[in-house]
């Protein structure tokens, strides 16, 4: 694989960064999922610790992303035979994605911040965790994890289609393999 862009493949660097996401993304839905569903305050205190660092991290790869194609190289093309509605739809959905995941960041920083469960879950205080329905941010990370649940199943949905329906060979520009 080239590291270098091409008008109908996207660079190592930028594929890298749209798969360690994906992959975080992914556990940090179960994850998240899981947290809330677990009455065990212990578990639950382990598992937010990794929680939050994965999401951090996601923050911090998509912070990346976003400043990668604003100011050091820009897209590929859309997708040969795509039409403007579909390049449109494209541009929305992974500014979507960009909206969603600083808001999952913002919001799981302000629901930590505001419930003080900070040192209990990387302080180790002992205390017990706090209830995190209460606290500010907790609805917007719950609608934020829907609406990233939703926007991952149609950008699978779209990859799929035009990987398999067009036959435009879409997956080949993000490593998977040959491009159109």
């Amino acid at each position: 694989m080239s590291n270098a862009r091409t008008e109908t493949r996207y660079g190592m660097l930028p594929i890298l960064l749209h798969w360690v996401s994906a992959v975080l993304i992914g556990w940090l839905v179960v994850s998240g999922f899981r947290i809330s569903d677990t009455g065990d305050l212990v578990a639950k205190a382990d598992m937010l610790r990794l929680h939050v660092a994965g999401g951090i991290s996601v923050a911090v790869l998509t912070l990346i992303r976003a400043g990668w194609w604003l100011l050091i190289e820009r897209k590929p093309a859309a997708a040969e035979g795509a039409s403007p509605i579909q390049a449109t739809a494209a541009r929305l959905m992974h500014w979507g994605f960009y909206v969603v995941v600083f808001g999952m960041a913002a919001s799981g920083i302000a629901m930590m911040m505001s419930s003080g469960a900070g040192p209990i879950v990387f302080g180790g205080s002992g205390d017990l965790l706090p209830d995190f329905e209460a606290f500010v941010g907790r609805v917007q990370h719950g609608l934020g994890a829907r609406l990233l649940i939703g926007l991952v199943a149609l950008h699978i949905g779209a990859a799929l289609y035009h990987q398999f329906i067009l036959r435009d060979r879409i997956l080949g520009r993000m490593g998977i393999g040959a491009s159109s």
